[in-house]
């Protein structure tokens, strides 16, 4: 038994995915959340800024008694993996379970998408390459659709999100893909209108979703599930307080107003 918490972090908001899938597995388990919303996008900054940013948001977290952490991440998952694995604390990012999942399903090809960052790392066709070579991948960056979720446009009937979608992965309905990965976490919250526009043809397989399972399946081994009176969940973010508690209700399906801390944007 083990009543600290554990922690989660993202660029933004869209790590509240994943708190939700967790805390739904979960639900005597409390969060420590930070949204890093003050420097995001993550995806189109250069791989050694995001080494570093790794760390910062690993020591904040992880600082706070978090027995545990999802790097609820795409981009520091690909491209800083060394950064969570070096940490003293258990560390699961969210494209090694992604990419287990994603190999189960039967079919001959399979598409990732992801930030620019994560897509350039080549981390993600390594790690399908090592686990099923006979599958055929189909990547793509897709550096409009974080801005456009965290600007609260990811329904379906969003005409800006259908092109973008359109034009990203119209190669992978071509192509005949039988799976997709959503690389990103900001990515499970277009869900709908990426069924949609595959006709729900392709399993969708979520980041947040196959991280959350991983961190359930990791405590539940080691002896790590809380028990009894937990903390209550806490919730950080870089940017706007208000901004993060208006859409973090509708990601999370519960309002947290009053719960959000300000913490300054750290220095890189």
């Amino acid at each position: 038994m083990d009543n600290r918490p554990v922690g989660i972090f993202d660029s933004g908001l869209g790590g509240l995915t994943a708190v939700r899938e967790f805390k739904r597995l979960m639900p005597n388990e409390s969060i420590i959340y930070f949204g890093d919303t003050g420097r995001m996008p993550y995806g189109v900054r250069p791989a050694a800024q995001i080494h570093v940013i790794a760390g910062q948001n690993l020591e904040f977290v992880g600082g706070r008694g978090a027995k545990a952490m999802i790097a609820a991440c795409g981009t520091i998952s690909s491209t800083a993996d060394d950064v969570l694995t070096a940490y003293p604390s258990p560390v699961c990012g969210v494209l090694k379970p992604g990419v287990k999942e994603l190999c189960s399903v039967p079919c001959g090809a399979v598409g990732v998408i992801a930030t620019a960052t994560s897509i350039h790392s080549g981390a993600y066709e390594k790690s399908i390459s090592a686990l099923c070579p006979e599958k055929r991948v189909i990547s793509a960056a897709c550096p409009k659709f974080v801005p456009l979720i965290e600007a609260g446009r990811y329904t379906a009937d969003d005409d800006e999100l259908r092109d973008a979608i359109e034009e990203y992965l119209t190669p992978m309905k071509e192509a005949g893909i039988g799976a997709l990965l959503l690389g990103c976490t900001h990515y499970g919250l277009i869900g709908d209108a990426i069924d949609k526009f595959f006709g729900g043809r392709v399993k969708l397989v979520g980041a947040s979703e196959a991280a959350a399972a991983a961190m359930r399946d990791y405590l539940t081994k080691n002896d790590m599930c809380a028990g009894g009176d937990e903390p209550p969940d806490r919730y950080f973010t870089s940017g706007a307080v208000e901004e993060f508690e208006k859409l973090g209700r509708l990601f999370l399906g519960t309002d947290i107003t009053g719960r959000v801390e300000y913490v300054p944007p750290f220095a890189l």
